[in-house]
């Protein structure tokens, strides 16, 4: 059954791109302004320390700092005005406006933002924050039984949901070359006669928060599924990956239906093991916040959102098993190397991603790996040979289903 949770009435939402753009000029003027008076500071420091110029050395101290809260707070108030000029065209601009779907460039946008500043963006209420929501063509659907009856009139017994990575957006799968690339969603109704719906979320939240709402998400599209004892199947890129591990721990917290019903769920390039890129982040910043001149750019750089953060360690080993009994899992990994053994695309993995991260995992049960080379991150979304892979998995799933039910009803 649906979930029963009521959505919280929230304040209507603030300004979007010129609201984040002031953001940024002011906490970026304001980090320069530190790291200035850091510079600055310590050679005042020396110079009073020098006989005779002590004196005059205050006084230039003095005049300088007066001089440069003055224009640093130019800079930061000024920006207001040029922005928020810029705040009358932006719903017309950007072509986004509250009630109506955001164009391919905006949305792409939008998914970007999230994935830096997305925490940011959410606790202001700014327009720009995504909300979670199960998309098809382009536009949130509306999830009771009519309106997903009226988006998908040929609906049968089987749905596949399609997670998207960090900064991405549901568009992320679509493709442009027909001759070179292959469309998921489409290839698998032509196979499995599966319908396909695309999950849209802020990627900059928690991958626990997100987690949560995908588990009660899953549940509402199943209750509402125009076919009863509908088949479930999950495809996540990356990030989105995780965000169904999660969403499988809390939905066996919950005692939530949908896990039942979920044949199989396959994460392609998601970094189980966490992400060398965030993990060098980490350091970067950790070690510029080691002297006082560099720490703006450690504070910087420490502003990115927590869902980049959470990417560090991966999400660790399972917590509950149950969360685990029904499903089979299949993880894929690439290598930008022709040889996917070679030590350097070992190294290098998918450019973000190594193939150990993408295929390691601690789940008991069913559960299988494969790895490809000469192969990048984003291009796991669309690549011919990741579709047969999926092909593959899903067929042996398939027909072990009809191995089972002829044994039952010879």
């Amino acid at each position: 059954m649906a979930a029963d949770r009521k959505v919280p009435d929230t304040p209507a939402p603030s300004t979007g791109y010129s609201h984040a753009a002031k953001t940024v000029v002011q906490e970026t003027a304001l980090r320069v302004q530190e790291m200035h008076g850091a510079i600055a500071g310590s050679c005042f420091d020396i110079l009073r320390r020098l006989p005779l110029i002590s004196g005059p050395a205050r006084l230039v101290r003095g005049a300088h700092d007066t001089i440069a809260a003055g224009v640093y707070g130019a800079i930061r108030h000024g920006s207001g005005g040029l922005l928020a000029a810029a705040a009358l065209v932006e719903k017309r601009a950007t072509g986004f406006a509250p009630g109506k779907p955001p164009g391919r460039l905006a949305s792409g946008v939008r998914g970007a933002l999230n994935g830096a500043f997305g925490d940011y963006l959410a606790a202001s209420n700014n327009l720009l924050a995504i909300r979670m929501a199960m998309c098809a063509n382009g536009a949130a659907l509306a999830l009771d039984a009519a309106s997903l009856q009226a988006a998908f009139p040929d609906a049968g017994k089987r749905l596949c949901v399609f997670i998207h990575g960090l900064g991405c957006d549901e568009h992320s799968w679509e493709i442009k070359d027909p001759a070179s690339d292959i469309h998921f969603g489409r290839q698998l109704h032509a196979d499995f006669a599966c319908s396909a719906v695309y999950l849209r979320y802020n990627s900059g939240l928690p991958i626990a928060t997100n987690g949560g709402q995908l588990a009660g998400l899953l549940e509402d599209v199943l209750a509402a599924w125009p076919q009863p004892d509908c088949e479930l199947l999950i495809i996540g890129h990356s990030m989105g990956g995780l965000l169904a591990l999660a969403a499988c721990e809390q939905a066996a917290e919950r005692a939530l239906y949908w896990p039942q019903a979920t044949r199989m769920l396959i994460c392609l390039g998601s970094p189980l093991l966490g992400s060398p890129v965030e993990r060098l982040g980490h350091l970067t910043t950790a070690a510029l916040n080691l002297a006082k001149i560099t720490a703006p750019l450690g504070t910087i750089a420490g502003t990115r959102s927590q869902g980049v953060k959470d990417l560090r360690h991966g999400p660790g080993a399972p917590q509950n098993a149950a969360a685990h009994a029904r499903i089979a899992f299949r993880f894929l990994g690439a290598s930008l190397s022709d040889d996917k053994g070679h030590p350097l695309g070992k190294f290098l993995g998918d450019g973000l991603v190594t193939p150990d991260s993408a295929t390691a995992h601690a789940i008991d049960g069913d559960v299988q790996s494969a790895s490809l080379g000469k192969l990048g991150h984003m291009r796991l979304l669309k690549d011919r040979r990741v579709y047969r892979q999926v092909k593959e998995w899903v067929s042996a799933i398939e027909d072990g289903a009809a191995e089972k039910r002829a044994a039952v009803d010879p």
